[in-house]
């Protein structure tokens, strides 16, 4: 099962003396004798002392996350963070998170790039808690895999630790869980665990926009972590590792291992910045999986619609990254299709009055971003949830 050459034995006791009701067939026995052969863990596939050279290797990328609420280090049973700071709060809401990079792994290993897919697991869960205002505390991962390499998770969780620095979020802990039997040996998946905190009389969110408001989005450094599955069947699939190193034209002279394997950008990090600086914000959309059809109306509240200025056949206002223009092409989706798959450049949308605009914008390029106007939000329908609605549809 799944490795080299490696099979799966089954080893049954018997004894002499007594037979015994199987558990398969109607009145069938099975004669049962004790075994004399030896059986350790890692005969059966479970290395335990390459863990223990893991968690060495991973210690000093750990370390360099750590906060000054991190009580303890790697090795306990749990993890420690302490919550006095939460006492200076009026009242501090906890906010957690979780997720995984999903089929973009399978690239990953494809590629044998395992460097920036930590980030990407990082992102997919801070950037889903900033939206309500919530700075995050804590990281925590699980890594399941089919055979352990220290070098191997090593890369892995070096990117973790990455971008939890990126996002100011200490990493507490984690799991390394080795599946042999149930996964072939190069096999991995990866799940990330946040938690954050906001003062309530600080949280932003659908219940501060009003009509009016203007949608800024933050550009995507491409597809992200999300329409991976469709990614590989149109742009991986049939091609060897060679073709997909080679650069392309259509693609600005980057080659598709390299667009598809660049790592989600991280905003949590500079919003929280902006917001402390006094950026008037109102609410934030996270744009992951569903696109931006599926995720900008979560910011909007009951009777308004965010209006996107999708521009029909000239395209939208902002600069959609040419590897997802790319990929729309060979799937061959409709603008519908497309908007409701990939980000469509707008990793994140930003909400404000359009009286704050200004400074909302600025305060978002004091932190690095290049803010540009998606839409706005205008009137729905009384009574229903809010909903996306695009320029060239109406």
């Amino acid at each position: 099962m799944g490795a080299k050459g490696r099979t799966l034995r089954i080893v049954r006791q018997r004894t002499d003396t007594e037979d015994r009701p199987s558990c398969h067939g109607k009145g069938r026995k099975m004669a049962e004798k004790p075994s004399t052969k030896h059986v350790s863990y890692e005969d059966a596939g479970v290395d335990t002392a390459e863990g223990l050279r893991a968690v060495d290797a991973i210690k000093a990328a750990v370390a360099t996350t750590n906060r000054p609420e991190v009580i303890g280090g790697l090795g306990g049973f749990g993890s420690c963070f302490s919550a006095a700071a939460l006492k200076d709060m009026e009242e501090p809401i906890l906010v957690s998170g979780t997720d995984g990079v999903g089929t973009k792994l399978a690239i990953a290993q494809l590629l044998d790039r395992h460097e920036t897919v930590g980030e990407d697991l990082v992102a997919m869960c801070v950037d889903d808690i900033v939206p309500m205002g919530a700075e995050p505390l804590f990281f925590l991962d699980y890594v399941a895999i089919g055979k352990l390499r220290a070098e191997h998770v090593a890369k892995i969780v070096g990117g973790i630790a990455e971008g939890c620095r990126k996002s100011g979020c200490a990493l507490v802990g984690g799991e390394m869980a080795e599946h042999p039997g149930v996964m072939a040996e190069d096999d991995y998946d990866l799940a990330g665990f946040v938690v954050g905190v906001v003062d309530r009389p600080k949280m932003i969110g659908p219940e501060l926009v009003r009509e009016g408001d203007v949608i800024l989005g933050l550009p995507s450094s491409g597809v992200h972590s999300n329409g991976y599955s469709l990614v590989r069947k149109v742009a991986i699939e049939g091609r060897t590792v060679e073709e997909l190193e080679t650069p392309l034209d259509e693609l600005g002279g980057e080659s598709v291992a390299d667009a598809v394997m660049r790592p989600t950008t991280i905003y949590a990090g500079g919003l929280l910045a902006a917001l402390r600086a006094g950026a008037p914000i109102h609410a934030m959309a996270h744009i992951t999986g569903g696109g931006i059809t599926e995720n900008l109306d979560r910011a909007m509240p009951e009777g308004l619609d965010a209006l996107v200025y999708r521009g029909g056949e000239d395209g939208p206002a902002w600069r959609v990254p040419p590897v997802i223009s790319y990929l729309v092409r060979e799937a061959g989706l409709t603008l519908e299709e497309a908007y409701r798959t990939f980000n469509m450049g707008v990793g994140m949308a930003v909400i404000c009055a359009p009286e704050d605009e200004a400074t909302v914008r600025s305060a978002l390029e004091e932190q690095g971003f290049a803010p540009f106007t998606v839409g706005r939000v205008v009137a729905g329908t009384p009574g229903e949830k809010g909903k996306v609605v695009y320029d060239d549809e109406r």
